[in-house]
């Protein structure tokens, strides 16, 4: 069951070695909706590309991102597109929405062993995003969608390629997280999961996706507010 009522401790992560991190709505907080530019971008691409309206591109959009992983998995797949050029055009944001988190920083930093960016976005939009939050010197490596032959997570073959890539043990690593799907392969392949969920739920409009229901054996820990979590695993 998962473990939302008690705090994590230094036992709980003692034998990890590899820490991973999702970026978007993980290693900032949903309600700084950075997402919602890159959600915007992706709705025009759609539109542009298949000289839709807008409301109709973006319930294309919602269901190539439900059935494939990515809304660029579902356009590479039925309308052949340059992924290339679609990473670019949906990452063409403003980060300033984004401020230095520094405590999130120093607690990265404290982790013991190597700590990775694990995303379905790009390298580019990872290192933009890391920077503005002043933490991407602290990573030793970002796994990206090209990385993955733009299969997205949760495909299995996804997780695979980067443990194998980045040689990491699965049984010692740990799996940070804000959608619960994407945690059911970490789970499975051993690690320690933690999903990120928004602050005051009740009150942020999610997707039925991105809900859990505080019963899912393959989550291990629940928290909204990261920095903290992680300096309660440090001690």
């Amino acid at each position: 069951m998962t473990k939302i009522d008690r705090t994590p401790d230094k036992t709980d992560f003692e034998h990890v070695t590899d820490w991973v991190f999702d970026l978007d709505n993980t290693l900032y907080p949903h309600h700084v909706n950075l997402f919602a530019q890159i959600d915007k971008n992706m709705t025009a691409y759609v539109a542009a590309l298949l000289q839709m309206e807008r409301e109709e591109a973006r319930k294309l959009q919602k269901q190539y991102y439900l059935d494939h992983g990515t809304t660029l998995q579902g356009l590479m797949i039925h309308h052949g597109i340059d992924p290339n050029d679609f990473l670019e055009k949906a990452h063409a944001i403003d980060y300033t929405a984004l401020t230095p988190q520094p405590e999130l920083g120093e607690a990265i930093k404290a982790l013991p062993g190597r700590k990775f960016i694990f995303t379905n976005g790009s390298v580019k939009h990872a290192e933009m995003t890391a920077e503005a939050l002043g933490i991407l010197e602290h990573f030793d490596d970002i796994f990206d969608i090209v990385a993955a032959d733009y299969v997205p997570k949760p495909a299995q073959a996804t997780y695979d390629k980067f443990t194998a890539l980045k040689r990491v043990e699965t049984t010692k690593a740990a799996m940070f997280e804000d959608l619960p799907r994407n945690l059911t392969v970490p789970k499975a392949l051993g690690m320690q999961t933690v999903l990120l969920v928004p602050r005051n739920l009740e009150e942020t409009v999610v997707e039925w996706w991105e809900k859990t229901s505080g019963e899912e054996d393959h989550i291990d820990f629940v928290t909204d507010d990261l920095a903290a979590f992680l300096r309660k695993i440090i001690g």
